[in-house]
């Protein structure tokens, strides 16, 4: 029986029976004519030269109702920007490539920085942030998905799926988060599994009924890197530019758009990309680094809710986060048993415990910088406070795209 269940205070969307692609994609070819759609894609130029990018161009080339592709490549230097370009050409749709360390958009950040509108190193949140900003400066579309470039198991019902519930005009939801599972001979999806629900969950217990709290609980899949959202939304999200990125869009859509405009969707069967390593001993790199960001984003926006942050906090939210997440590992080597999958306790332990060091390095990170929030300003205050930047961000990429 497919899982039908309801979480939360947000709409779920499953995947149930057959999957129906071509009558999706049939659909979705009809909406595009009212609600284009615009495919951002963050990349860095060794994911060319991977085994997911390919594949995931191989589909592309298929989709009728995607006329519009925004690639935005950090990490590139400039010849493997002209071979980015000749690798990109072979896509049938429109696409555009936004050299984020190139000459001219390194000159277009220091304009930015210079009218003290600082927008962080080269990254995924500040590539994601450029490639909204000339969605909405192209005015070419209404909506935009966005999904990683390391995806193995990509395919057509992916990205069906996703762009499904924000471009039908009968859903009309404005911002959709992708979910699936990460299972392989076992479970993958650490930092969610062992980090971001029982974190959230010890908070619940500690602090009370917080509707933010609420809201975070009710997505399957917080750290997914797949989403679509209207155009107009974006304009006003401020965009982590850390590995606090997810979670800190997910608040973003919480503070700037209606509970009953959000949904998750069940993207597909199974999902693989690359894994990183946990770096127990290192919180600069790895699942520590992630957990420490992801850790910080949550606790400041708890912050801007009204919520006292105190290093007693801290210390009583670690305590309840070990008790809470070694009785998840329980769930999951049972669930891991009963399904014939590979499951090792003592790296899941080991997992935790290292998480639990990550909440106080966050926390304490928090306490002496409370204002330090890594989020670069929303569209709409870059275009307040610098009226022509639209025109020069359009010239700047057709001359690097020329």
């Amino acid at each position: 029986m497919g899982d039908f269940y309801q979480t939360g205070v947000i709409t779920t969307l499953h995947r149930l029976g057959k999957p129906a692609v071509d009558e999706i994609e049939r659909q979705l070819e009809k909406y595009a004519e009212i609600r284009p759609i615009a495919l951002i894609l963050p990349s860095i130029y060794d994911e060319l030269e991977g085994k997911a990018l390919p594949k995931i161009l191989e589909t592309l080339k298929k989709i009728r109702y995607i006329r519009r592709i925004i690639v935005t490549m950090g990490k590139t230097n400039a010849e493997q920007f002209e071979k980015a370009k000749k690798f990109f050409r072979q896509l049938p749709q429109e696409v555009v490539i936004i050299w984020n360390t190139g000459p001219r958009m390194e000159a277009l950040y220091r304009l930015l920085h210079e009218n003290g509108l600082p927008v962080g190193p080269d990254g995924k949140g500040r590539s994601v942030w450029m490639a909204y900003g000339y969605a909405i400066a192209e005015d070419k579309t209404r909506v935009v998905a966005l999904h990683d470039c390391d995806i193995l198991t990509y395919d057509r019902e992916l990205l069906a799926r996703l762009c499904y519930p924000v471009m039908s005009p009968t859903l009309d939801y404005e911002y959709c988060k992708g979910f699936y599972s990460r299972v392989t001979d076992r479970m993958h999806g650490r930092v969610t599994r062992l980090f971001v629900t029982p974190l959230i969950r010890a908070l619940k217990s500690i602090l009370g009924h917080l509707p933010f709290l609420e809201y975070l609980d009710s997505f399957r899949y917080p750290l997914a890197g797949e989403f679509s959202m209207a155009l107009d939304l974006a304009r006003t999200l401020r965009i982590p530019g850390d590995w606090g990125l997810e979670v800190g869009v997910l608040a973003e859509v919480y503070r700037n758009t209606a509970l009953n405009r959000i949904c998750q969707v069940e993207l597909c069967d199974t999902y693989e990309h690359k894994h990183q390593e946990l770096s127990p001993d290192d919180p600069t790199r790895g699942l520590m680094k992630m957990s420490v960001d992801i850790a910080k984003s949550i606790f400041r926006t708890l912050g801007q809710e009204g919520v006292i942050l105190s290093e007693g906090l801290w210390r009583t939210l670690q305590i309840a986060y070990l008790r809470t997440g070694q009785d998840t590992i329980k769930h999951y080597e049972d669930d891991a048993a009963i399904n014939n999958l590979y499951f090792d306790r003592h790296q899941e332990g080991m997992a935790v415990e290292a998480f639990a060091k990550a909440i106080m390095i966050a926390g304490k990170e928090v306490l002496e910088s409370p204002l330090d929030v890594p989020l670069i300003p929303n569209w709409n205050r870059v275009a307040a406070a610098i009226p022509n930047f639209f025109e020069l961000l359009l010239e700047a990429v057709e001359e690097d795209n020329a």
